[in-house]
């Protein structure tokens, strides 16, 4: 840890809102590094959350404990349908497989860590606003008080209304429409992850296999109108053998990437994970940036709080450069991809080499910078063909 400024009376030098997984993991590495930090969520924790729960098992490299008790399965394929026909099947690199995830497990796994390296996690406590007061921000509570920090890190999901006020993330953020279904039942392919590009207008479904059932999520990441989602589950579910209405449907907004944002204030507030618009605006993937986030936003806080004026600022780039200019390309694929569904599916997912492509952007291993110019080019060649 960096020689410390002199401290202000402060309850914390950190107050992390949110015990979700980009909060809890900006919490961990921040108390792994000695400083007080306190992670409040509104909620008890474990606790279920809608989510898909796919994530690159590349994020390993972002922390020294083993995150493999929060995973369900190893996807070591994926399987791509058009109107669940027309199979495209991609095996994952084996040095980077896919991981499905319990977020149950995964958030909570990430908050205890944080507590074992001395962060204090307050439960069910609602924060109801953030202000500045002076040198150091004041957190106030739903219980009536507040907590003085020197620093203070949104991480309260797609629906955040925190950092906003303080000019931090997309002033008018994109959300995706999105419903989420968890299904108890047989899992026959327990390795295989599936993407379903037909069904859905200007979306997917996503089937992923979890101890004892299924994750299913349908998608809409263009336009306005609005997600038919419950005729997408009539064939969906009843293709997988199980009965069109089964399972507890959940409304799951994504908070999707929608532009290079400030994601700082200099006085010592950082946005992560939802909070910050960092899904992936293509394939959703919303973990890979959440715990990405939460590692950036520790190390640059990390830095300001033992003295370095600029290390937020730094913050807000190495996310720019680390995931938001893959993000840019991600987003020009999906414009297109979107409106040109079959095309897409034609030219970008039928290609010999495209499978393969998809499947190392899933892992971590490449962005959508290394293919987007020629994807772009083919599906724009076609429209103007068509």
């Amino acid at each position: 840890m960096a020689s410390a400024a002199p401290r202000p009376a402060c309850d914390a030098d950190v107050v992390v809102v949110g015990a979700g997984a980009a909060g809890a993991a900006t919490a961990y590495h921040l108390a792994l590094r000695g400083w007080r930090v306190r992670l409040l969520d509104a909620g008890s924790l474990p606790r279920p959350k809608p989510c898909g729960g796919g994530m690159a098992a590349s994020v390993q490299r972002l922390f020294p404990f083993d995150l493999g008790p929060a995973v369900d399965r190893v996807i070591t394929k994926v399987r791509f349908t058009w109107c669940l026909e027309d199979p495209v099947i991609a095996e994952l690199p084996g040095e980077a497989p896919f991981w499905i995830v319990r977020r149950s497990r995964l958030d909570h796994l990430l908050a205890e860590q944080a507590v074992g390296c001395g962060a204090d996690l307050l439960e069910a406590t609602a924060v109801e606003r953030i202000t500045r007061e002076g040198d150091h921000w004041r957190v106030h509570t739903s219980a009536g008080g507040w907590i003085s920090c020197r620093a203070v890190v949104i991480a309260d999901g797609a629906r955040s209304a925190f950092g906003q006020p303080l000019g931090l993330g997309s002033p008018q953020p994109r959300f995706a429409s999105a419903v989420s279904v968890e299904v108890d039942a047989e899992v026959l392919e327990p390795n295989t992850a599936h993407f379903e590009f037909g069904l859905v207008r200007h979306g997917f479904s996503w089937i992923f296999p979890r101890q004892g059932g299924l994750s299913i999520g349908v998608g809409s990441f263009i336009g306005r109108e609005p997600l038919e989602s419950e005729a997408v589950l009539a064939r969906l579910l009843p293709s997988f053998g199980l009965p069109p209405d089964s399972g507890e449907r959940r409304l799951s907004p994504l908070r999707v990437w929608d532009g290079h944002h400030r994601l700082h204030h200099d006085g010592g507030a950082l946005v992560v994970g939802d909070a910050a618009s960092l899904v992936d605006p293509f394939l959703a993937e919303g973990l890979r940036p959440a715990l990405l986030s939460g590692t950036r936003a520790a190390e640059a806080l990390d830095r300001w709080l033992g003295g370095e004026a600029g290390a937020l600022a730094g913050y807000s780039e190495r996310m720019r450069t680390e995931w938001g200019q893959s993000m840019a390309w991600g987003r020009r694929i999906a414009q297109v991809f979107y409106r040109l569904p079959r095309v897409g599916y034609q030219l970008g997912v039928k290609r010999p080499t495209a499978p393969r492509r998809i499947a190392q952007i899933l892992s971590g291993e490449m962005g959508y910078g290394d293919i987007a110019q020629r994807v772009i080019r083919r599906l724009m060649f076609s429209r103007s063909q068509s």
